[in-house]
């Protein structure tokens, strides 16, 4: 067996190798011998099967076996010659070239490798920033929202015409070509003006209208809209409004605090005022890193730290760029992508740059975990998913179950560990007030 190691780079390798039959052939003869005392043939004992028995029995299995045994023998003796650990390997070894002929196998072995990052002084790569600032008028916004969330509905005695704001208590019947439609009638419903609850077009003509009105309202169901047999329908609606509402007026002051806070002891309107203004600072910083530090830091961690990657994991993350693109496709599409090779190399050639950075950015994130020490076990993975289950009144259990059948599990964890390693590098990098 002859064999030629070489390391492209500090991610890749190829191993070159010939493999004469002859030891083909005696790979053969061992496992044909070893096969004798296991083997149940017909007219035979167990343990006496002849070896030109079991040649007969599994023929060519017995050649997929021994060229099996040969690839790995060149793979432990190539990764040997590299100085290259299991361990170290990433995914399984690619066979790009199995050419057999009567005396001989010629064989190339491609193998990937988790890179070695030098991270350096990556600390000095997160800036500096100041913290966003909330103004008192912010936390007296947030304060009297919440109040009037709070606040009772109350009946407007004046029979005027409603506007934005307003809740219209209302009965409606709807219609399409004058036949009314499941789930389109309703009585004393509650309809918030301006709140976009209804059809658009619903609660623009609701506005202006007076208590004990009646109307007729014309509307279109969105193309888009959930029951396709009303989408893109139009419809008239039969309204009748029935009362006029407005939240009751709510006397901002110590005992809203303690109504707000129950459970505090010192409950007051500075205090409310403490906890809704730093309620609102980790909302505006969740948003600032969310929507601009992490994925500018994240792009200066790509772009500043160097190192090789494995070649097969960018074809993967290209891969599945080039599905998910397909998923839209139309059927015409698809069918030209398939009989034009050169196209389809040129689409796949337009996501390598955006492959090359997710890759990048995986592999950074990695080695910044561990220097940073930041774990995420898939009990906390769990628990995060039960409580946005919850949050969306989904069946925790079933999600989460969803998720791991699905595979999601990983990237989910790989996500929470990205968040984690990113908001501690900038939470140090807060400028003092």
């Amino acid at each position: 067996m002859e064999i030629k190691s070489n390391k492209i780079d500090g991610a890749n390798a190829e191993i070159e190798a010939t493999i004469l039959m002859e030891e083909v052939n005696a790979k053969v003869e061992k496992i044909a011998k070893e096969l004798t005392k296991t083997a149940k043939i017909d007219g035979f004992r167990k343990g006496k099967v002849p070896v030109h028995a079991v040649k007969k029995q599994y023929g060519e299995r017995l050649v997929q076996d021994a060229e099996a045994e040969a690839l790995r023998d060149v793979l432990s003796k190539g990764l040997a010659e590299l100085n290259i650990t299991n361990e170290s390997l990433i995914g399984e070894p690619n066979i790009s070239k199995f050419d057999k002929s009567d005396d001989k196998i010629e064989v190339t072995v491609k193998i990937a490798m988790r890179p070695e990052i030098e991270l350096g002084d990556y600390a000095s790569m997160v800036k500096e920033f100041e913290k966003p600032t909330v103004t008192d008028e912010a936390v007296e916004e947030r304060i009297k929202n919440l109040a009037e969330a709070q606040a009772p509905l109350v009946d407007v005695a004046k029979n005027r015409k409603m506007k934005a704001g307003d809740t219209a208590v209302l009965d409606f019947e709807g219609s399409v070509d004058g036949v009314v439609f499941e789930g389109g009638t309703a009585k004393d419903f509650a309809l918030k003006l301006g709140s976009g609850q209804f059809i658009p077009g619903f609660e623009e003509q609701v506005i202006g209208m007076k208590r004990d009105e009646e109307a007729v309202i014309k509307v279109t169901f969105p193309a888009e809209y959930g029951g396709k047999e009303l989408a893109g329908k139009d419809a008239e609606f039969k309204v009748k409004i029935n009362k006029i509402q407005v939240k009751d007026e709510v006397e901002i002051n110590d005992e809203l605090a303690k109504k707000m806070l129950p459970g505090e002891e010192d409950a007051s309107l500075e205090k409310l005022k403490e906890l809704v203004k730093t309620q609102i600072e980790n909302e505006e910083l969740a948003k600032l890193y969310n929507e601009d530090l992490k994925p500018a830091l994240l792009e200066t961690f790509v772009e500043g730290i160097k190192f090789d990657l494995p070649e097969f994991v960018v074809e993967q993350e290209i891969d599945m760029a080039l599905n998910k693109a397909a998923a839209s496709m139309s059927e015409d599409e698809i069918k030209e992508l398939r009989e034009n090779a050169d196209k389809l190399t040129e689409l796949r050639e337009t996501f390598r740059e955006d492959a090359v950075k997710s890759v990048r950015a995986t592999f950074i994130i990695d080695y910044l975990a561990q220097a940073e020490n930041v774990k995420v076990e898939e009990q906390e993975v769990m628990q995060t998913i039960y409580y946005e289950a919850m949050q969306t009144g989904q069946d925790p259990q079933k999600a989460y179950e969803h998720y791991k059948a699905s595979g999601y599990i990983p990237a989910i964890q790989m996500s929470m560990v990205e968040d984690r390693v990113l908001s501690g590098l900038l939470n140090s990098k807060i400028k003092k007030a």
